[in-house]
């Protein structure tokens, strides 16, 4: 079993000392900072599995912090925040966070949802129950997934694990729609706890990245009422 590492950022120091009570009785170890940059600072001295970011921090803050860690890193992030509307979770997403909990948060929701995170580290499709082919060709698009890595027209394509999760999902079941809910629930391997905008953004985010044309995909094709599916592939 991973011992795993992680980051609370948050310039509330009663905030992180409670985010840290609850992450040490689930057995995980906990490193602090008070501002983006002390965050960043940690990530480079540490090997650190998953992050729990504040929005509204000093000197550097939580949307500007996590943009730079997308810069060359993967690793789960989730976004804390006391904004609760919609365009604020739709920028933490589109920061390239992975999830997003609006405070006050209850504190078994936290837990659940660094578990569905960290899940990647033990199952790095973190997709279930699905017939998962060593190579996917959709059209141009194509999907390695023992090497974990997808091409478009031969150049490699940079998606988050969320996304690539996402894309894996829909293209393992061509033709099927999957629902926000199931795409949720199968992806992030957590109850689906009303969080459409989530799963939206990071299709949104997925097919900026793969589509020609994001207005007028050619791969992933949305049914309008009831989800999500990817044209029929040809699958090796």
């Amino acid at each position: 079993m991973i011992n795993y590492n992680i980051l609370v950022v948050d310039d509330e120091k009663e905030i992180c000392n409670a985010i840290e009570i609850y992450l040490k009785r689930e057995g995980y170890n906990v490193y602090k900072a008070y501002d983006g940059i002390e965050a960043l600072e940690l990530l480079g001295e540490n090997n650190i599995h998953l992050i729990l970011l504040d929005v509204m921090m000093p000197k550097l803050d939580g949307i500007k912090t996590c943009l730079k860690i997308r810069e060359d890193q993967n690793i789960p992030i989730i976004i804390l925040s006391a904004k609760s509307e919609n365009v604020d979770k739709i920028i933490g997403l589109n920061s390239g966070a992975d999830d997003y909990i609006t405070k006050p948060f209850n504190h078994l929701e936290l837990l659940a949802r660094v578990k569905s995170q960290l899940r990647r580290y033990e199952k790095p499709l973190n997709v279930e129950n699905i017939n998962v082919k060593d190579k996917i060709i959709i059209k141009d698009l194509e999907i390695d997934t023992t090497k974990k890595t997808t091409t478009l027209r031969g150049e490699e394509i940079k998606l988050t694990a969320t996304e690539y999760g996402i894309l894996v999902l829909l293209a393992s079941n061509p033709g099927k729609v999957f629902s926000i809910k199931e795409i949720y629930e199968n992806v992030w391997k957590a109850p689906f706890y009303h969080s459409e905008n989530t799963v939206t953004v990071h299709i949104r985010r997925m097919r900026e990245k793969i589509e020609v044309n994001a207005k007028n995909p050619e791969y992933i094709k949305v049914v309008w009422g009831v989800g999500y599916k990817i044209v029929d592939s040809t699958i090796k």
